[in-house]
């Protein structure tokens, strides 16, 4: 099948910052076979979609995020020391059911704010495998590995196991990708996390890990190693693995000197809107940049970061960071876009399938229109998805050439009863989360 979408800026995000403002683009089957200028030739098509001068960009990537919290989304919001107060006590009480529900109504929500990929950390994640392939959207997944009892282990070698059978099921998946997923340095003693390494090792397999988000952890390793996480982690071999290191809040000029002789293998996923909403800080993104560290933006999870599109995360980024650094130009609007799309796409180590929009890549794609009222006037695009669009603003959607939301909407699934599935799981959650909140 040939879809072309005509009459709409486009924003290549390749190498080039290639750019067509009144443009056409032809997928055929699940690739780009074409795009260019609306005074070429347009293509024969089985299919003509009218972008009404939108903007057409890559999908957008989230690079991390937890997408089977979306029951805890405005719980204990303001609470100091919510991840022991709440979330590990709740967590408790997640069962298969409940994960798979809160997976597909995030992928749902990422959906029609134009995210198309995904990286994800989080307990039963064979049911967020299973809610991935049901909403086909592209993910890299992987099964949360603590030293505490959890919902869907007792320790850390039964998640170990389970991480493992896991990685068997799901290694060969055209759309999803089998990750490990150690919660953090300081929630994993060190034959676990050496354990964790051997794995990636064995199946050839990245790992995503919490780094250097937590004051106490940072204090924790210099009292204990008299060195940071991220060389601790070094030692352990972590940093010659393809690694996604979420937050690094607290990375110092060391770190990233070290981080910079493995920056072929070690990525960052900064969520400025968790970061910033639980006060840790702002990570010294320019100077990861600086040293050509690789870069993409994240959520975290619904409960950390409220929302899952990135359109909230860029402005975020923008006005924290420009704040920080006492300098309105730093980060151009372009910028920011580019750690959305193709910045996102070579964290998660995707970059030769999507993250632009090429000939020959796969068709994930975002439109976002440019009728609404908050969408005029636009002289720069860039500008106008930083600074004025917001995730209403996505019409059209297309993961792997297939198009899963059309003028606002999804194609295959409903909101509404994707919501009262979710619901329906949510009893014992509530219960429990009423009684935690009645404590504070």
């Amino acid at each position: 099948m040939k879809q072309l979408i005509k009459n709409v800026q486009i924003l290549t995000m390749d190498e080039e910052w290639t750019e067509y403002k009144d443009g056409y683009l032809l997928i055929e089957e699940n690739r780009i076979s074409q795009l260019g200028a609306m005074t070429d030739p347009l293509p024969q098509a089985d299919q003509v979609i009218d972008g009404k001068k939108g903007i057409l960009l890559p999908g957008m990537i989230n690079t991390h995020t937890h997408a089977g919290m979306i029951p805890f989304r405005s719980l204990g919001d303001d609470v100091p020391d919510r991840l022991r107060r709440f979330l590990f006590p709740l967590e408790q009480v997640m069962t298969p059911k409940l994960v798979r529900a809160s997976a597909e109504y995030a992928m749902a929500e990422m959906l029609l704010s134009g995210v198309t990929a995904f990286c994800d950390m989080y307990y039963f994640e064979d049911e967020v495998a299973q809610a991935a392939e049901a909403m086909k959207v592209r993910a890299l997944l992987g099964e949360t590995i603590i030293d505490m009892a959890t919902c869907d282990a007792k320790d850390s070698i039964e998640a170990l196991a389970y991480c493992e059978a896991f990685i068997q099921k799901w290694q060969n998946h055209a759309m999803i990708t089998p990750i490990i997923a150690p919660h953090a340095p300081n929630t994993n003693d060190p034959e676990t996390l050496a354990a964790i390494v051997a794995l990636s090792r064995k199946y050839n397999v990245p790992i995503t890990m919490h780094v250097e988000e937590m004051t106490y952890e940072m204090e924790e390793f210099a009292k204990k190693f008299q060195q940071t996480p991220i060389a601790y982690l070094h030692e352990l071999g972590y940093l010659d693995q393809t690694f996604i290191m979420a937050h690094c809040i607290f990375m110092t000029e060391e770190d990233m000197a070290l981080v910079k002789k493995y920056k072929d293998n070690v990525r960052i996923a900064h969520c400025i809107g968790a970061n910033t909403k639980s006060a840790k800080g702002v990570a010294p993104v320019r100077g990861m940049l600086e040293n050509h560290l690789t870069v993409g933006l994240g959520t975290d999870g619904p409960s950390s970061g409220n929302t899952l599109d990135l359109f909230t995360q860029m402005r975020m980024f923008a006005n924290f960071h420009k704040t920080h650094l006492a300098d309105r130009g730093a980060f151009p609007a372009k910028e920011i876009v580019h750690l959305a799309t193709a910045g996102g796409a070579k964290t998660l180590g995707l970059f030769d399938q999507v993250g632009s929009l090429e000939i020959g890549k796969q068709a994930d794609l975002t439109l976002v229109e440019t009728q609404s009222i908050n969408m005029f006037p636009i002289f720069d695009a860039y500008s106008a998805l930083v600074y004025s669009a917001n995730a209403s603003n996505v019409s059209d959607v297309w993961v792997n050439g297939q198009q899963l939301v059309k003028e606002k909407q999804l194609v295959q699934k409903d909101v509404q009863t994707l919501r009262a599935a979710l619901y329906q799981q949510m009893d014992q959650f509530v219960t429990e989360a009423k009684r935690k909140a009645a404590e504070v």
